[in-house]
């Protein structure tokens, strides 16, 4: 089977691909012009350039594709609100699924996020089934992410779309050139994080992501979501973690949530006048106040979704960036 990626460049999608290829999947990515692509370097795929946004280009290159891992998207969270975000994580969403409907592909993989369910507690966490809580934050990535997933549930009731919804939660992994979500674990490793606010999340490596979506391209039910997650772990408990397993010390310092959400207030106020993105934002400062707990149980059970350890996903992360020059 050929299998057509979007977003294969980046974190996520650089995983996706080599557990594809690893199960002898043929490999078609397509990539925006102008991307660092060097996490595909040497790999045996099949690459055109394009943009979703861009259908009759996109129709063009999905036909003759047996299947679809849709991964593409805006997730940067400023600024907070944003017409791209709409234009790609929505628009785009309808692009993809116009295509695969237009060639009859077999099956497709649409990756969401676990923000579209709503957040728990660690003794209650967050499932399939719970309402959607993150409105409240004002991001239009978490908005926009939750509106394309409904868009591709609602083509599978109404349109008949093949289609299973991952979710993934907080991931860490090698492949982090921007990077994103390493940046975090960047941070502690360069002392450069000192204090930590109340909230969590829930976090998975990478690979293990890749490895339950390919489980939901051959197994994943149809017109079902699927979180993919692994340990609920508060900030305190995450950057600990991360500092044994450097083998640097952790951030000290709790900040109270009315202090973070002023500092956050005037990285905002800070970005609107000086035009420079802020290091933490007012939404995000909200955001991180909460514990963003999910429970991935449908996806062990149904999908057979690893749950590698975190240590071992920091310490490949980690590696991964000292190889790659980011640590020097």
């Amino acid at each position: 089977m050929k299998i057509f990626v979007t977003g294969a460049d980046g974190l996520l999608g650089s995983h996706v691909v080599r557990k594809l290829l690893a199960r002898n999947y043929s490999v078609c990515v397509f990539i925006q012009p102008g991307r660092n692509t060097s996490t595909l370097d040497g790999l045996n795929i099949e690459r055109s350039n394009g943009d979703i946004s861009d259908y009759p280009r996109l129709k063009n290159a999905v036909a003759g594709c047996d299947g679809i891992i849709h991964i593409a998207a805006v997730t940067s969270v400023w600024p907070a609100k944003d017409p791209i975000y709409k234009k790609i994580n929505v628009d785009g969403v309808a692009n993809i699924i116009n295509a695969a409907l237009a060639h009859n592909v077999k099956k497709v993989v649409h990756i969401g996020s676990a923000a579209a369910f709503g957040y728990g507690s660690k003794e209650n966490p967050g499932t399939e089934l719970s309402p959607f809580r993150s409105a409240k934050y004002g991001i239009d990535y978490i908005t926009t992410k939750k509106q394309g997933q409904d868009l591709v549930l609602e083509a599978v009731k109404k349109r008949g779309l093949p289609a299973v919804v991952a979710c993934p939660t907080f991931m860490v992994g090698p492949y982090d050139c921007q990077p994103s979500s390493g940046a975090m674990l960047l941070a502690v490793a360069k002392k450069q994080l000192t204090s930590y606010s109340r909230g969590g999340r829930n976090w998975i490596a990478a690979s293990d992501v890749a490895e339950g979506i390919c489980n939901a391209l051959e197994k994943g039910r149809i017109g079902e979501c699927y979180i993919m997650g692994n340990k609920n772990l508060s900030y305190k408990e995450a950057f600990a973690l991360i500092a044994k397993t450097i083998q640097v010390k952790p951030p000290r310092i709790l900040v109270p949530d009315f202090l973070v959400k002023s500092i956050g207030l005037f990285g905002s106020l800070y970005s609107a006048f000086s035009g420079n993105n802020p290091k933490i934002s007012l939404p995000i400062a909200r955001a991180s106040c909460d514990g963003h707990y999910f429970s991935a149980a449908k996806a062990v059970e149904e999908l057979d979704l690893p749950q590698t350890s975190l240590e071992i996903a920091v310490s490949d992360t980690v590696s991964w960036f000292r190889e790659h020059g980011y640590l020097e």
